[in-house]
């Protein structure tokens, strides 16, 4: 279920993040306002040849160094090979083999990991040239000339590292779970949920913020069906994030939820909604995830006939970028209401894998677009042809228009109501995807 991760690595400078950018395929920054997207991601999913992975960008290793921020950085990067499954090593063809680049292939060779030998900065086109030939020496066999500014030898690179990838070793029991991944800021009781569905002490629970320090998976099952809930650390903001071991927490739990098709936000009932909380929900929803948002610690709060009614009424408002999540109150330490989690997971999960025949679609949208006429913009009107179902996880809808710039983002949000109206789709994101068709000029009126 988890995608094979390939950790990028090397001493500073030799243009890891260049490479990282074109391996994911993107430069990572904000391309939507959601919260959740961040300018400065570690990591991203990646593709090559219907394979589909995690890249691991990591900062500058210098094995011996007594700066406290390179030593740090190098923390972080052995914290990364731990879990990585394919480590490439990046080095620099402008400076040849460095006592650096050394001293790295030699901790690499140690961790026992495959590695990929990467000589960046290989410019120009055609044979390479003779310094090419030292990168020989780190024993690292072949190495693969690559500029990762141009993209020239990345799909050689790339095969390289697909080829070392481990076998599915998925079964069919875990392909019948619904993955959960159980996220928050720390201190919340995420551990506590899973103790309590353990009935063990699974996890290490304690009032310091940040006490798990990795993911772990805790296979479940009951009368509703089959769960693999993975716990994770607590996702901090990232100027609390002042060590090295939980600043790569925070990896993994993003990566959980990335493994996840539920995620279940748990947040504290007695400090209430947080920026951190729209953060981490944000994620979540920018990945296209089914989403629960348990409110922990219920037995806590002080209340009379109207406190719960008006405590979900202010969520909904704090969480209105995500209008479509159902919120549930509960006590992980004493059980209260948790068992209401599960139908709640099986439909978020269902609808998240909803598939809509285009007959209904176009059914709901003749409806929509008779009782709310298309917007128009100097005597031209918006012209929807059709719609059709591109996706699940999430559902994602394509519609086919004249002129894409005049479907506007309000009335976008009209027929997003419509179809949620009619399908239900509770805990589930939806994307659009408008497409222009021909050229038709419009309408007037």
């Amino acid at each position: 279920m988890a995608l094979p991760v390939v950790a990028v690595v090397g001493r500073p400078n030799v243009g890891k993040s260049t490479l990282f950018n074109k391996l994911v395929g993107q430069r990572l920054s904000i391309v939507e306002d959601t919260p959740g997207v961040t300018r400065d991601r570690i990591y991203a999913k990646a593709e090559w040849c219907g394979k589909n992975f995690m890249v691991v960008d990591t900062g500058g290793i210098e094995p011996k160094t007594d700066d406290h921020m390179l030593e740090q950085m190098r923390r972080q990067a052995e914290l990364a090979i731990e879990r990585a499954d394919v480590i490439v090593l990046v080095t620099d063809l402008r400076s040849g083999v460095t006592a650096n680049d050394l001293d790295v292939a030699n901790m690499l060779q140690k961790s026992g990991k495959p590695i990929v030998l990467c000589v960046n900065k290989c410019d120009s086109i055609g044979e390479p040239p003779a310094e090419f030939y030292e990168f020989y020496n780190l024993g690292l066999g072949d190495p693969f000339a690559v500029s990762s500014l141009h993209g020239n030898g990345t799909g050689d690179l790339l095969d390289a590292v697909c080829a070392q990838f481990p076998e599915d070793t998925d079964n069919e029991e875990d392909a019948e779970r619904i993955a959960v991944a159980v996220i928050g800021k720390p201190n919340v009781g995420k551990s506590s949920l899973i103790n309590f569905l353990a009935g063990e002490e699974r996890s290490i629970v304690a009032n310091e913020a940040g006490t798990t320090r990795d993911a772990i998976d805790l296979p479940y099952e009951n009368e509703t069906g089959k769960y693999l809930f993975i716990d994770t650390a607590g996702i901090r903001k990232k100027s609390k994030i002042s060590d090295d071991i939980e600043h790569y927490s925070v990896l993994r739990a993003f990566m959980a939820v990335d493994r996840a098709q539920v995620a279940v936000i748990i947040i504290d009932a007695t400090t209430g909604f947080t920026e951190q909380d729209s953060k981490v929900a944000g994620y979540a929803h920018q990945q296209g995830k089914a989403c629960i948002v348990c409110v922990n610690k219920w037995d806590l709060v002080e209340k009379d006939g109207k406190t719960m009614q008006e405590f979900q009424k202010k969520l909904e408002n704090d969480f209105s970028f995500m209008s479509y999540v159902p919120f549930l109150f509960i006590s992980a330490k004493n059980g209260q209401r948790v068992q209401k989690l599960f139908p709640l997971i099986q439909q978020v999960a269902a609808n998240n894998a909803m598939r809509i025949t285009t007959g209904r679609l176009n059914d709901v949208l003749a409806y929509a677009t008779a009782r709310v006429q298309p917007p128009t913009d100097k005597g031209k009107r918006l012209k929807i042809y059709y719609m059709t179902q591109a996706s699940t996880q999430p559902p994602t809808f394509v519609f086919f228009v004249n002129r894409s710039d005049l479907f506007h983002f309000s009335y976008q949000r009209y027929l997003e109501n419509q179809i949620r109206e009619t399908f239900g789709l509770e805990g589930t994101p939806v994307r659009f995807i408008i497409r222009e068709r021909g050229n038709d000029s419009g309408s007037k009126g």
